[in-house]
Formats: C-alpha cells, structure tokens, sequence
C-alpha cells in the first residue's frame, strides 16, 4: 500500500502550531465568565470517626410507645395577612418596592459571591481579611443556612451548586469533638428541610435526615431529653446525659426542624423526641417563679424543671417562646396544647416583661425586658436586646393565628420601638443591649403579687429630662435621650427588628412598615459594606470607616436579607398563610385541609 505524500506550506505549519499553542494554553488557563468562575477548594474534612448514626443501637430505648403525629384533618387556620387583593393598585409602590428589592439582592449577591470565591465550604466568609473561619463545625453552615434564599431570589444556578457540595457534607467529620445541638438544628437541619420544602430537591431531604439521625442520638439517655454541647464521642457511644442547667431556648428549639421532619418521612421517633418535651414544658409552665413563662436556665436531667428566678424573651429564652405559636400553625392547629401554652405566655409577658420606655418624643412603644422574681416582688430589668426584636412579630401572629387579644396592636408597638432605636443612634442601627428609662418611676422595681398585672403599657408617658439625667448619669452627655446605658455596642448584621417588621407588614398591609425597613437597610447598608461583602461593626455610636470587626455570621444571609427581600416582594411569596418560618427564617409548609 502506497502512503501519500501530504505536501504542508510553511504558512499554513505556522498556522497549525500557533493554534495548538493557543489549545493547549486555554485548556491549561480556562477563561470563564463571572457567572461560571472556578468554585476554590474547601477547606478538607477530616475522616469520619463514626459509623452509621441511623443503625447505632440505643443505650436507652423509649420504654412507652413512640407518639405519633397529630391524627386528623389539617384545619383550616385564621387568615394570617393582610387581603393585598382588595388594595387600590399602586403602579408607583410597585416600582419603588422592586428597585428596593433590588438593591437587597445585590447585597446578598456581593456577598454570595465573595463567600463562594474565598471561603466556599467553611461555615462564616471573615469579610475583611477573607477568609474562611469554622464557627458551627466545619459543615458549611453558610452554604447551608443560604440554601432557601438562593432560591427565593431566583439565583436557580447558584442553587443548584450548593446542592451539589451539600451532599458531600460528611456529618462524621466536623471541626471539631462537638456541636451545639441547638445551632446545628436550626441552621443545618433547618435549611436543609426549607430548601428541600421550597424546591422538591431530594438529596436535600435525604441530607437531612442523615444529619437528623445523627442529632437524635441527643435524646439517648435515661430523661429522654436533649442534651446541647453533643460530644459526638458521648452521643456514639450512649453516654450523654443531660444537664442539671441547660439554656432553656436549647431545650425548646427543636420542635419546629423535628415535626416538620416526622411530616416530610413519617419517621415517628423525631416528633416523638421533642412531643416528650412539650409535655413536660406543660407541666411546669405554671411552676416558675413568674407562673406562665420558663426560667432562663432549665434543669433537665430528670424531665424539665425550673431552676432559676431570671426570666425574658431575650436571649437563652427567645426561640422558646417563639416556637409556640409556630408549632400550632405547623401542626394545622391539631395540637390545642401549644395554643394554650403560647396564649398563657404572651399573657404574662405582657403583665411583666414588657414595657414602655419614657422617651423624649413621647412615641407609643414597648420594649422587652428581664424580670429577676423574688417571692412576691418582680424586678423589672429595662433592657433592650436586638435578639428581643422579633417578639413584636411573635404577638402580631398570635392574634391573628391564635385570636390573642390586642395582639397585632401590642406587635405593632413593640416592632415600633426597635425601629425607633435604630433611628435613634447616629449609624441609624440599634445596639445589641441597651438600657432605657421607664415609664412612670423609672425604678423598675415592683413590689407586688406576681399574679396582679405589671407595668402599665398605656399613654400617658410624660417626658421628664430631670429624672432621665439622673437615671442615666454621665451616659447623658453622649447617648440618644431614653437611653440610659449601652452594655453591648456592637451590631452583628443582626436579623430580628425587620424579621417583626416584614411580620407587621404582611399582617396590616401599612406602608409605614415599608419604609422602616427601607431605612433599616440603608443604614446597615451604609455601616456594613465593604468592598467585598458585608461586616458587623463594633460600635453603633460611632460613624466611622474603622468600625467593622470582620464577622459575616451566615444569618445575614439567611435572614436578614432574606427579610428585608421579602417586605419588598410580592405578598403571596412565602405567604405567612402558606408557610411558617422557623428561628432562622427557614420557611416550613404549613399542612393544609384537602
């Protein structure tokens, strides 16, 4: 066989080697649009020291029946907000509300992008020095906690791609020898089960029902309640006990993540583990030293039991109190025991926790308080923490989902009172704790029985600068009238004031909401970007460039963003009808009659 002769001019053998040149460069260099850049390699897991958490055997079984689910028909709930339909259409709202919405999006958007290209796969982006910080044991709790706000927001391609490295996350391989069971569950088991609810993406349900088997080794003990700091050693091997003083938000923040659970699998053992819960906050709810409302710390290692005198709604107690109301919505009103529990609540919150700060333009507001019980005598703390903020939308649902009484007015008031905070200092953001005055005496104290109604709530409240002066000291000189000392100056890209503003506003359907939360978000727009995302900042006294303390908490996706997106959508997305959104703006899908 005779083999051609190929006669090759030397032009086109230039040709032919520059374009193999350019080839094997590009394959080596790739250039990629923004949309599609090269995702860096996470920080590596370490190897998994456990087995298989859903076949680890129990050390202590249940020795009763495992409780089902709620039987019956979903009912049909009160309608929760406001009937947008029958408003006059407004062309020139529309369009002020989706450049605002806008402008949220691309505040998430920056800050996506940067946690994507510099810390991918750690849990928190450190949005200064860039990079990649382990807060939540090491599972991506950014990637996670996003999840359902990529989705909200349309980014489907973003979405997608989280999906993806979610279902590498290896639970056995964490940062470290433990996690909080209250964060893990909230931020991992929440987002997981919300964006698998808004989605229908099933590695996602089956991601979390893996991380699910895990956490519920927590309950494996004697009591049958759950233990917080989960030594994953101790919880392997079915010796984690649960504590004589545990934070009592950690014992009654499950219960939302673990029904919706139950609902999505039919896996009977999750709702039983936190129902055992709901019995016995049942049993002591009117035991306390502040008969209707738990103590800040619970002793939990024989069942539930009140063991100390300081109760709020603040923090180590909030996402108790507002689970209640949620759990009977998530249930579909099939379980009575969770409204009587929430109405029993708010109205003792109301006797004595909350109260109206003495202010110099006499504004018609509340703020949540601490009270330290003593006998017959309650004494009012008045301090204001930003985690406080989200009870003004706590009230505001209750009266419509559960027909509290002056419940949407007393929300409404509450959630005026944290606006009006941040419009107090100069950086237009509120502190994380401050002290004000009071209304009427400013002392605080009362000494009264504890079953008589608390500090009055209503008008008249005069202004007295004497008094205030002499209440806040030296603090006068430098802080906004009302305010009489700020404990924690710090904001961390918090999320509660517009979590109870959006609340109010898809209750009522009152513009004043909307630009609350438009002058919220400039501000912290303003004190919080950097070049490349967003940071908490150190002092919100203070306008000053070096205030950021480079600290991008995976909430600020999570929630605040996701609020702020959501007072300015369409009211029929994310519904409060529709969905119920548990303590990390997770939105969970209430069950509904057939």
């Amino acid at each position: 066989m005779t083999i051609p002769v190929i006669h090759r001019s030397p032009k086109r053998m230039l040709i032919a080697a520059a374009i193999a040149i350019f080839v094997t460069y590009f394959l080596l260099h790739p250039v990629v649009s923004s949309r599609s850049a090269p995702v860096p390699q996470p920080h590596q897991q370490g190897e998994a020291k456990f087995g298989d958490w859903a076949n680890r055997p129990e050390n202590w079984p249940s020795k009763s029946k495992l409780v089902d689910l709620p039987e019956g028909t979903p009912h049909k709930l009160p309608r929760i907000q406001h009937d947008f339909a029958a408003d006059a259409p407004d062309p020139q709202l529309k369009k002020l509300n989706a450049a605002r919405r806008d402008a949220v999006k691309a505040a998430f958007k920056k800050s996506w992008d940067s946690y994507r290209k510099y810390a991918w796969g750690f849990d928190e982006l450190r949005p200064e020095t860039l990079k990649g910080d382990d807060t939540f044991a090491g599972w991506g709790a950014t990637l996670v906690d996003s999840l359902d706000t990529l989705w909200i927001m349309g980014f489907k391609d973003e979405f997608e791609e989280s999906v993806k490295a979610v279902q590498k996350i290896d639970w056995g391989a964490a940062s470290g020898t433990g996690c909080s069971l209250f964060e893990t569950t909230i931020r991992y088991l929440g987002g997981l089960l919300s964006a698998y609810d808004l989605s229908g993406s099933r590695p996602l349900l089956d991601k979390a029902l893996e991380l699910a088997h895990m956490l519920y080794a927590a309950f494996d003990n004697p009591a049958r309640m759950p233990v917080n700091n989960f030594r994953f050693d101790l919880a392997w091997s079915g010796n984690l006990m649960p504590s004589s003083r545990e934070i009592s938000a950690a014992v009654g923040t499950m219960s939302m993540e673990f029904t919706r659970l139950a609902q999505l699998t039919n896996e009977t053992k999750f709702y039983d583990a936190i129902d055992r819960i709901k019995v016995q906050m049942e049993k002591t709810q009117a035991k306390s030293y502040l008969p209707g409302m738990w103590p800040m710390w619970l002793d939990v290692s024989e069942g539930i039991h009140p063991m100390d005198n300081s109760f709020t709604l603040g923090a180590q107690a909030d996402s108790l109190y507002e689970y209640l109301p949620k759990m009977y919505a998530l249930l579909g009103g099939l379980d009575e025991v969770y409204a009587k529990m929430a109405k029993y609540m708010l109205d003792t919150a109301r006797k004595h926790i909350l109260f109206r700060p003495m202010v110099p333009d006499k504004v018609d507001i509340l703020f949540s308080g601490e009270v330290i019980a003593n006998g017959n005598v309650l004494d009012l703390k008045t301090e204001m923490q930003h985690l406080s903020c989200f009870v003004g939308g706590m009230y505001a649902l209750s009266g419509k989902l559960l027909a509290f009484e002056d419940g949407v007015a007393t929300g409404a008031r509450l959630a005026r009172g944290c606006a009006w905070a941040y419009s107090a200092f100069p950086t237009g953001i509120m502190a994380e704790v401050a002290t004000v005055a009071e209304c009427g005496s400013g002392a605080g104290k009362k000494d009264k029985n504890i079953q008589t109604p608390g500090t009055a709530l209503e008008p008249p409240c005069e202004w007295n600068q004497t008094l205030w002066e002499n209440l806040a000291g030296m603090n006068a000189k430098t802080l906004p009238g009302g305010f009489t000392s700020v404990w924690d100056r710090r904001y961390l890209l918090r999320p509660e004031a517009i979590e109870s503003v959006f609340v109010l506003y898809r209750i009522t359907g009152e513009r004043e909401w909307l630009d609350s939360a438009w002058a919220m978000f400039e501000s912290i727009r303003a004190a919080t970007e950097t070049e490349h995302a967003f940071s908490g900042i150190g002092d919100v006294t203070l306008k000053t460039r070096n205030n950021k303390i480079d600290s991008m908490e995976s909430f600020w996706l999570s929630e605040t963003l996701k609020y702020f997106f959501l007072i300015f959508s369409e009211p029929d997305v994310i519904s409060l009808d529709d969905f119920v959104l548990n303590t990390e703006a997770h939105p969970f899908r209430i069950p509904k009659p057939r």
